[in-house]
């Protein structure tokens, strides 16, 4: 059992969804505190030029992962804007950018109510609310959001046509999908024709596998207290998987560049 849990992204859609789900629900029952607000692989900028990300003194030790949040709206002014995230997971990500990038509403949603109860309970921003919903069929009106965030979420969904579909129904129209997660390079062309076919026009499309890779050498020790710390020794191994440790089967698959990392900018046609 727990091979197949560690083999979770190689697995068929429909293994792929309830695991995840397992998974979550047992990070939360062994973090009941803001001692874990992300679960993304993180990024980093490999342009040494560019400036370094701005962040607050609490906010420092997960940098990666922010770098996460803030590459996906690069280039995009939340600021007075209407916002959807599916698949916030732990909050981290919805409270940065509601934070920093000040939105007029910043509606995070995730299939989970423990999840979802545990950040209404630890978020207290104005702008900012959580809600539970189910990605492939999302419970909002017609023309609602200007943006919508997908980050590292998609993967685990049995329909991901059915999950555009909402997203392009939920858009206010020429609003913007924002969409990074990872694929084996050979689904990409399909994930390609799955956006056009759902209504949505590629702006951008950025290959950020090796910022991928990077982060989670930078942040692997981290990770790896975390683990430790969080999960007792018969499930280290696991949560080596889940959190793409160096050496583990994860990272190898993105550091030999198996599994592709992409980021989409899309508009609502």
């Amino acid at each position: 059992m727990r091979n197949i849990i560690e083999r979770y992204a190689e697995l068929p859609l429909l293994l792929r969804g309830p695991l995840w789900k397992i998974w979550h629900r047992y990070i939360h029952s062994k973090d009941k505190t803001l001692g874990i607000k992300f679960l993304n692989y993180g990024y980093v900028e490999l342009d040494y030029s560019k400036q370094l990300l701005d962040l607050q003194s609490e906010d420092e030790a997960e940098r990666t992962c922010i770098q996460m949040y803030n590459q996906v709206i690069r280039g995009i002014d939340l600021n007075g804007k209407t916002v959807l995230e599916v698949g916030c997971g732990r909050g981290g990500g919805a409270e940065y950018l509601t934070k920093y990038k000040h939105p007029k509403s910043y509606l995070a949603a995730d299939i989970s109510p423990k999840v979802i109860l545990f950040c209404n309970e630890y978020y207290k921003i104005p702008e900012l609310s959580f809600c539970v919903a189910n990605a492939e069929m999302l419970p909002f009106p017609d023309n609602t959001f200007d943006f919508v965030v997908n980050v590292e979420s998609s993967r685990c969904y049995n329909n991901m046509n059915a999950f555009l579909n909402h997203v392009v129904r939920v858009l206010c129209t020429g609003g913007y999908f924002c969409f990074t997660d990872m694929r084996y390079n050979s689904d990409l062309p399909l994930l390609r024709n799955q956006f056009v076919n759902a209504g949505l026009e590629i702006l951008e499309e950025r290959d950020i596998l090796p910022n991928v890779v990077a982060a989670l050498e930078i942040d692997n020790e981290r990770r790896k207290n975390l683990i430790v710390n969080k999960l007792p020794g018969f499930l280290e191994s696991t949560g080596n998987e889940f959190a793409g440790i160096v050496g583990s089967k994860r990272y190898e698959l993105f550091a030999d560049g198996t599994m592709a990392y992409r980021t989409f900018l899309l508009r609502k046609c």
